[in-house]
């Protein structure tokens, strides 16, 4: 079945990357599979898609990229170059390759530009952020000139996980408990729910939002978000509980968590018009996530909207 694959990351010089900072977590072989192929935009790359029925890659800049660049004009010159890059390969190969948009969001009015360029300028259908930027948080009223220009543009954006800021005690003496274990879950699923509990919805009601990882496990704990919103004080005034911020303004991919009871909790929760396949590569393995969701148990309806149809409708591609 015909697939479009949305976190889909690569590598170019000149950038940090998860891989190179996190040497001490992962497996010598692992650590060289993931250089061999993070910065190969060609050969190796699309014949895993091919292996694996991918129509479309959408690419981004894997994390930290220029969110840990504690100097604002460097960040600002570094993402145009990335962007840059990134074009000039998806024009190699434009009916395999789409991207995202990488944006430097310690200067808010400058990610507004790159970010309005990338769309209009260079084709890219949305933009893929990893996490607070120094520690700020996407909710800060700086970036509301940021939304709005989201929203106008009608785009999504990924949030993508990054490390925590301040580390708590608990991952303490496990590194890789911090990471992607179960850090970078935490740290991303807190991030969505600070957008909702600040309003952003409610101010920008056309928003979307994708999460990776079958929503970073929102779609697991909806209930539980309802039951203790309404006994907490101060509370925060919001329109409508948010469980239903979650199920209208959030996305969830398949990247990097090939279980079927997840996904039967992620379609139950969310909608199967709210979730869309992913590989999560080169740290993940395209064919088996492809033959995860080709053998998983689910309607053939829903695993057409899954596979590729609601990114086509989401990414207008």
């Amino acid at each position: 079945m015909k697939k479009i694959a949305l976190e889909e990351h690569f590598w170019t010089e000149g950038f940090p990357h998860t891989g190179k900072a996190g040497a001490d977590l992962f497996e010598p072989w692992f650590l060289r599979l993931i250089d061999e192929r993070l910065g190969e935009l060609s050969e190796l790359r699309i014949a895993a898609m091919d292996a694996a029925g991918i129509d479309v890659s959408v690419l981004s800049l894997i994390s930290p990229g220029v969110q840990i660049e504690r100097d604002a004009a460097r960040a600002v010159s570094a993402a145009q170059r990335a962007n840059d890059f990134l074009a000039a390969e998806i024009a190699k190969h434009p009916t395999r390759y789409a991207g995202f948009a990488h944006l430097p969001m310690q200067e808010p009015r400058a990610a507004v530009n790159e970010l309005e360029r990338c769309i209009t300028s260079l084709g890219f259908k949305g933009a893929l952020i990893n996490g607070h930027s120094n520690g700020v948080y996407l909710d800060d009223a700086r970036y509301l000139p940021f939304w709005e220009r989201v929203a106008a543009l009608g785009v999504p954006v990924y949030i993508h996980p990054v490390h925590m800021a301040v580390r708590p005690p608990v991952f303490d003496d496990y590194p890789g408990l911090a990471a992607s274990i179960w850090g970078w879950t935490a740290e991303t699923g807190g991030h969505a729910l600070r957008l909702i509990l600040s309003g952003l919805f409610d101010r920008f009601p056309t928003l979307n939002i994708i999460l990776g990882h079958m929503g970073e496990m929102l779609p697991f704990c909806l209930w539980r978000l309802d039951s203790r919103f309404k006994i907490y004080r101060p509370k925060v005034k919001l329109e409508r509980m948010p469980s239903d911020y979650v199920r209208r303004h959030i996305y969830a991919t398949t990247a990097g968590a090939c279980q079927p009871e997840a996904l039967a909790c992620t379609i139950a929760a969310l909608g199967a018009e709210r979730v869309m396949f992913s590989v999560d590569y080169p740290l993940e393995d395209s064919l088996e996530a492809a033959r995860f969701i080709e053998a998983a148990p689910i309607s053939e309806p829903e695993r057409e909207l899954i596979c590729w149809k609601n990114a086509a409708k989401l990414l207008r591609l």
